[in-house]
């Protein structure tokens, strides 16, 4: 069904995985490449998937913390019709050309987006650049968990230093 696809199964089971997405073309996510999580639920197709890009992505109906979809086809109007085929070939291409500012997860990329286009479209092309070649696919879901915690190091504090001056 996903042939023209490449797709990593998590674990064991046939319910997760991950599956890599090209940007459309003629679009400011050309070139592109998102590692998409799919989870399954047992009432598949029934219920519809769980679907959220790994690595960031800058977009008025994507989270950018959690990489959460703002879809309405996949989160209200599903139908068992519906497959991973038209997720991947019809509803995140339709979702990347055509966003929709109105209803925002990514508050900041609706504001600017409804403001100046240029400049949004800019962002995106830099987060492109920044987050979305192939080497962020394949460390994505390995090296840059959001699960780890920082070290001290990372957050360059310690406790020796203080916050802030105390009000006189």
């Amino acid at each position: 069904m996903m042939s023209d696809y490449k797709v990593e199964m998590i674990n064991d089971g046939m319910q997760e995985f991950y599956v890599e997405f090209h940007g459309p073309k003629d679009s400011p996510y050309q070139g592109g490449l998102w590692r998409i999580r799919v989870e399954l639920p047992d009432a598949y197709p029934y219920k519809s998937p769980s679907i959220g890009f790994v690595n960031k992505i800058y977009h008025p109906n994507v989270d950018e913390m959690s990489g959460s979809v703002c879809l309405d086809v996949i989160n209200q109007t599903w139908s068992p019709m519906f497959d991973l085929v038209n997720v991947f070939e019809v509803f995140l291409p339709q979702l990347l050309l055509y966003p929709n500012p109105a209803d925002p997860l990514n508050g900041e990329a609706a504001a600017i987006m409804m403001r100046d286009r240029g400049v949004y479209e800019q962002r995106v092309k830099e987060y492109c650049e920044k987050y979305a070649k192939p080497e962020d696919v394949g460390a994505a879901g390995e090296d840059k968990s959001s699960d780890e915690e920082l070290s001290e190091d990372d957050y360059g504090s310690s406790d020796d230093e203080v916050a802030g001056k105390a009000d006189p």
